[in-house]
């Protein structure tokens, strides 16, 4: 691989084409594992009350064993253009598809666990070729799109481990140092929210703007009577999720070791781990495929199976329950921020509260979605893209 010297003692390597295609060696042994499958049993009656619907599970693995075609989604993945570069002591991967329009904004796009590349993969046309999609063409973005460090393809056993202050860093490498862009734009929620909104803090001058589904904003503690009453309110509602559903983020941040060896050893468990989230954190009204296909959730996780990432993909929790950094009104973001608030989000923060650790210049209040909402509403959000950027370009 070709090195280009940047000055200053910096080089950077030339990204190599990449191809997926994984080992039929690695899916015979998958399908054994869940031909072999032993199954917990569950209490009567539960459901999905206390995590995964043991027969939705079971009729999920089946149709994995059965009918899920992995080749075919394959096919579907190397339709984008992807590459890998050595960056920060890993090989990061990444999606670059060119923009179809008379000046594309490069937009980097992260996604966060428990997801993948594959989870903005309705979303990357709608971006890239407004046109073919009844937009206008000035709309059009050239879209850098990279698997998170320690994720998918952006994983190799033994590799260093990245918190969100070092996925920052990683990315504005790619995008400044080895694709050797100007300023662009940048999206995402969940881990990528905090990914971003790192970005904005520690390189604003690179940033056109952001844009999130999602804040994580530190509130200093102090008098309570000093927050307004939906600020309260919400701090309030991120305690109950805490405690009623932020089980996972307790053993990802302090165990995270331990827990993997169950979901790197199983695939029916890593299966029930991560599909509890797409139904919880979803729009779907407790029926998870009313937003996800099958075969969507199955390639999602068969991005953690195959390349043995999940262990590695727990690493922001750990490292942000002990170095934390989040946003917060004392150090404001100062880039301009769009902000598109989906109704079932984890938590929502009160617009005044996100104003006050953001530039907002876009707030928009979306109808339908929830935490994936490049999949669940990949049209919606890629309007409220173009209209924020549309003034930044």
């Amino acid at each position: 691989m070709d090195a280009q010297d940047l000055g200053g003692g910096v080089n950077v390597s030339t990204p190599r084409p990449f191809t997926v295609a994984v080992p039929e060696a690695v899916l015979a042994d998958l399908q054994e594992r869940l031909q072999r499958a032993r199954w917990p049993d569950e209490a009567p009656g539960s459901g999905w009350r206390y995590g995964s619907d043991l027969g939705y599970v079971k009729e999920l693995c089946a149709y994995w064993r059965d009918r899920y075609d992995w080749r075919r989604q394959e096919v579907a993945l190397n339709r984008f253009r992807q590459f890998t570069v050595p960056v920060a002591g890993i090989d990061l991967h990444f999606i670059h598809e060119e923009g179809r329009g008379p000046r594309p904004l490069p937009l980097l796009l992260s996604h966060g666990w428990p997801g993948s590349v594959w989870e903005l993969s309705k979303l990357i046309p709608l971006l890239t070729d407004p046109a073919r999609h009844g937009g206008d063409p000035a709309d059009a973005f050239t879209v850098i799109a990279p698997s998170l460090p320690g994720y998918g393809f952006s994983f190799r056993p033994g590799q260093p481990r990245f918190g969100i202050v070092e996925i920052a860093d990683a990315f504005a490498t790619l995008v400044t140092d080895v694709l050797g862009l100007g300023r662009i734009g940048a999206h995402r929620g969940d881990w990528g929210c905090l990914d971003t909104a790192r970005l904005a803090h520690a390189y604003p001058e690179r940033l056109a703007g952001i844009h999130v589904t999602n804040a994580f904003i530190g509130l200093r503690r102090g008098d309570p009577a000093a927050l307004g009453a939906d600020e309260r309110a919400y701090v309030e509602e991120a305690r109950r999720w805490q405690r009623e559903e932020a089980g996972y983020q307790w053993i990802q941040g302090t165990r995270p070791q331990t827990l993997a060896y169950g979901l790197t050893d199983s695939p029916v468990g890593l299966a029930a781990w991560i599909v509890e989230k797409f139904r919880a954190w979803s729009d779907c009204g407790g029926d998870v495929e009313r937003r996800f296909s099958k075969d969507d959730l199955l390639t999602n996780i068969m991005l953690y199976w195959t390349t043995g990432a999940i262990n590695a993909s727990f690493w922001p929790y750990y490292e942000n329950r002990h170095n934390p950094w989040r946003p917060s009104p004392e150090e404001p973001i100062t880039v301009p921020t769009g902000y598109a608030d989906f109704p079932r989000e984890l938590v929502r923060p009160p617009r005044g509260l996100v104003e006050r650790a953001f530039n907002v210049r876009r707030w928009t209040t979306m109808k339908a979605g929830g935490h994936f909402a490049a999949l669940e509403e990949p049209e919606a959000l890629a309007e409220d893209l173009r209209a924020f950027f549309r003034t930044l370009r």
